[in-house]
């Protein structure tokens, strides 16, 4: 059994068949699936997807890519709407250095604000992290994230990064991408502890070899799942056992 950590299932190339896609992940073990908001709209379509479907569980937050204007009452907004019975966590937030579609310091501001909102409500943390890691530990260490736990998803770095990251109380997820021809990601995934380890698509992105180029959906993690467990030299079966505990845990999610 699987438990898809990371999907954007509101996204509007699902709108003709979001339906089959959500069944066919059912018919191929996947039990659960986190779908995730970016801002005050696509977390209110995550609430909504959730309430229609017992598997379809919902995080609320604004991404780093969609604060540049963000007012305090979005914030406050998120904050209701994390509060719904099936919000597990606050996310995706964090900093994205990448785009740059947001100053640094409203990153910053928007990241921590969110923080603070996870900590009142005694949610875990969804973070995107892209070309930030520097800042990104400082931050976690600042707002000491290790007292409210998360996961670092799609993730990337170095071996000294993740062991940071680990150290704060923090899992990790990867995407599609490992299973790439040309992916440089074998070495974190064997390092990082089965224990801190959750699945995710990132659906509709980071679709994994043997279906790169079509849209991702939550059907394929068995994929990814498969060359995890390959290069953790690990059963299929037990990785999916140990990864839909660890979900189960850290989003307190009743399966």
């Amino acid at each position: 059994m699987f438990v898809d950590t990371h999907t954007h299932l509101d996204f509007d190339i699902y709108d003709e068949d979001r339906e089959k896609v959500i069944q066919r992940a059912i018919e191929n073990q996947v039990i659960a699936i986190i779908t995730i908001g970016t801002d005050v709209e696509t977390s209110k379509q995550a609430i909504l997807l959730a309430e229609k479907y017992a598997s379809i569980f919902a995080s609320v937050g604004i991404h780093p890519s969609d604060c540049a204007n963000v007012k305090n009452k979005d914030f406050q907004f998120i904050r209701e709407l994390a509060s719904h019975e099936k919000v597990v966590a606050i996310g995706e937030v964090g900093l994205d250095y990448y785009h740059m579609h947001a100053e640094k310091e409203i990153q910053h501001s928007a990241f921590k604000n969110q923080i603070q909102i996870a900590r009142e409500l005694n949610l875990p943390l969804i973070i995107h992290n892209r070309d930030s890691h520097q800042d990104m530990l400082k931050v976690l260490k600042e707002e000491n994230v290790k007292d409210i736990g998360g996961v670092m998803h799609s993730f990337t770095g170095d071996i000294d990064f993740l062991e940071k990251i680990i150290s704060m109380n923090m899992h990790v997820s990867f995407t599609g991408n490992i299973t790439f021809k040309k992916s440089t990601s074998d070495d974190l995934v064997k390092k990082a502890p089965v224990e801190n380890l959750l699945l995710e698509t990132d659906s509709p992105f980071m679709t994994p070899v043997p279906l790169r180029g079509k849209r991702n959906e939550p059907a394929f993690i068995v994929h990814t799942a498969k060359r995890i467990a390959e290069l953790k030299e690990i059963d299929l079966e037990l990785l999916g056992r140990i990864t839909t505990e660890n979900a189960k845990n850290l989003f307190k999610i009743d399966i």
